[in-house]
């Protein structure tokens, strides 16, 4: 993997340094797409391509036969007999529609080739994206990410189903007609070679530029769409402080960007076609002139002469739709090598092997279950090739912890703790302390840079990420919603839940008193993260799901932050027994949600310092005291 990841950057480096703007490995990478998957179909189209392109050749050639061998031998004759005309009419109209047959077949087929490249790159790039780690999502545009799998992948399909078709039947067409005009004249194909000289030229200047322009378009609209994205999201805080304007203002210079990109990429590619076609009709005067002069003097049939000026028509026009589709080839390529830089973007690594399994008891040993049995245990593969199974409790330890979101930029210092079965423990601190770092370290969202963390004395990097997070519940001051009906929402937690299950967990969260007076009650159909709830009750159905993954540690991330002070009281007692028998992190704004804690921490600019319980850290009266007394505010 890492010596293909060089060899492309090597690539990339090479046509850069060529000034190509094709990126060949990119190039190579979308044929192992297209070959790989639909060879047959592959190689039918281009059967197909060449056929067609061969019976528009060979149409034009027949027009000179038929001219010559057919037309002119009828001029003059009192009783002409036209049958053998009717023929030759019949086999060119033959030929002619073959070329149709083989140009349907071949746009047909490319159709579902490029839509099935298109289903499986999207595929690829989803089912990577599952496996990155937090990091990626927390420093790329939301918006930009979603620009790749749409107009990215957009251009990709109308290069594959429509640019690369043209390009090669243009080029086949281009070569087939080559060889027909030198066998009729070697030196008026000398004129069209240099009018195809000057127009390579045209081309290869407009061309360059409108490529290099579409390709800032498309990256321009990733900004548009990710600031978009952010608007939408922060809509209420832009108009809370009236932040319109400058919204504006910011939005004006990412449109303008896009519009002079878009501006001088259209603005090429649209002089490109009429500056070629004009050559090209330029070049058709000159042939006809000296083609008529060289008929009088009997060098050149009527037919041959006729032929060539098709000849010409059918060579030029090729040269401006390559030119032309490949503008779109380019951009498509810079779409590919950014779905590309997606898929290959590093996914999380999991060096863990210690798994979660259920567990029974027999004869006072625990074993492995095949069913569900309520018990989970970890199993622990050692390296002399015993197994060891031991029961998960939610006994967590922190021990001398160091982390920071970079190498040279550490924001937890020294962090030592200890939560054990059953406890609360809770974290107090201003915004920034790293109260929610500590729980995001907990189901390795993130690795430590320094000490160990152990869930039930095991390292956490020795369990699979899967199997830890599968132990670990959350609670978060933002919810998740997704659409569909509120059954499917509370189940995400656990899919096999019986409708009984997740009644009793939204219960447990008194959430069931709000979701039976909804319209469908627990089939009301929810869309756009929640629309139509309230705040309130979008967290208590996040609590509801919690409940129902029951699972032995839980983090509660000022789970409780977004309910006022009413539905708080109701909610506190949901939460109470959803916290009974299992070790809870808790990190709360509101103090007087965590004076029953075990174990409360102080912590400010990363470091721990105060510990204990409520009584013992009020008996101190130190920061902790001084923030439940209102002499110190959480910020």
């Amino acid at each position: 993997m890492e010596k293909k990841k060089n060899k492309e950057m090597k690539n990339k480096k090479e046509n850069k340094k060529s000034g190509s703007t094709v990126n060949f490995a990119t190039v190579k990478r979308l044929l192992k797409y297209a070959v790989g998957i639909y060879k047959f179909q592959f190689v039918i189209v281009i059967i197909s391509i060449i056929v067609s392109a061969v019976a528009n050749v060979m149409g034009i050639q027949f027009l000179k036969t038929l001219i010559d061998e057919y037309i002119m031998p009828l001029i003059g004759k009192e009783n002409p007999d036209f049958s053998p005309l009717f023929k030759a009419v019949l086999g060119m109209g033959a030929m002619y529609l073959i070329g149709i047959t083989a140009t349907y077949i071949y746009n047909r087929l490319m159709i579902n080739i490029s839509q099935g490249v298109l289903r499986k790159i999207r595929a690829e790039m989803f089912n990577h994206m599952q496996t990155l780690p937090i990091k990626y999502f927390d420093t790329h545009a939301h918006g930009e990410i979603m620009s790749t799998y749409t107009n990215d992948v957009d251009a990709l399909r109308e290069m594959l189903s429509q640019s690369i078709p043209q390009v090669f039947s243009a080029v086949i067409t281009m070569a087939s007609i080559l060889i027909s005009m030198i066998t009729t004249n070697i030196y008026l194909t000398g004129i069209v070679l240099g009018m195809v000289a000057l127009m390579i030229f045209i081309a290869k200047y407009l061309g360059g530029n409108s490529s290099k322009y579409f390709v800032n378009q498309q990256e321009d609209i990733g900004k548009v769409n990710g600031y978009i994205e952010e608007m939408i999201e922060g809509q209420k805080v832009v108009k809370v402080f009236n932040y319109e304007d400058k919204s504006k203002e910011k939005f004006d210079k990412i449109n303008d960007a896009l519009c002079d990109s878009s501006t001088n990429a259209n603005m090429y590619a649209n002089i490109l076609m009429p500056c070629i076609m004009n050559i090209g009709n330029l070049g058709y005067v000159f042939v006809a002139i000296i083609g008529g002069m060289l008929s009088v003097n009997n060098i050149l049939t009527v037919g041959s002469i006729a032929a060539f000026l098709q000849y010409i028509k059918a060579f030029t026009n090729p040269v401006g739709q390559v030119s032309q589709e490949m503008n779109y080839v380019i951009m498509a390529l810079a779409g590919a090598e950014r779905i590309f830089a997606l898929i290959d973007e590093e996914q999380e690594q999991d060096e863990g092997y210690v798994t979660l399994v259920n567990a029974k008891m027999e004869k006072g040993k625990l074993v492995e279950a095949d069913e569900r049995t309520g018990l989970w245990a970890w199993k622990h593969p050692h390296h002399d090739g015993r197994i060891t199974y031991k029961k998960l409790c939610g006994h967590v330890e922190f021990e001398n912890v160091d982390f920071g979101y970079t190498e040279n930029k550490i924001v937890l210092h020294d962090i030592t703790l200890e939560a054990k079965e059953g406890q609360k423990v809770s974290f107090v601190g201003a915004t920034g302390a790293g109260k929610t770092t500590i729980t995001n370290l907990i189901n390795r969202f993130y690795d430590i840079q320094d000490g160990k963390i152990r869930y039930d004395g095991i390292n956490i990097k020795k369990i699979k990420k899967e199997d830890l997070r599968k132990s670990l519940g959350m609670v978060l001051q933002d919810t998740s919603l997704f659409t569909g009906t509120i059954k499917d929402n509370i189940r995400y937690a656990n899919l096999n839940a019986s409708d009984e299950e997740v009644e009793n967990a939204a219960k447990l969260a008194n959430a069931d008193h709000f979701i039976k007076n909804l319209p469908n009650g627990y089939d009301t159909v929810i869309s756009g993260g929640g629309e139509g709830l309230s705040q309130g009750q979008r967290q208590l159905l996040s609590i509801a799901r919690a409940a129902l993954y029951n699972p032995p540690v839980l983090i509660l991330d000022e789970a409780t932050s977004s309910i006022d002070t009413r539905t708080e009281q109701i909610v506190q007692k949901g939460m109470d027994s959803l916290m009974k028998g299992r070790t809870v992190f808790v990190i709360a704004h509101r103090l007087s949600t965590i004076r029953n804690s075990d174990l409360i921490m102080v912590l400010d600019h990363g470091r721990i310092l105060e510990r204990g319980n409520h009584e013992e850290l009020m008996a101190k009266k130190g920061m902790y005291y001084a923030l439940y007394t209102g002499a110190i505010e959480i910020d």
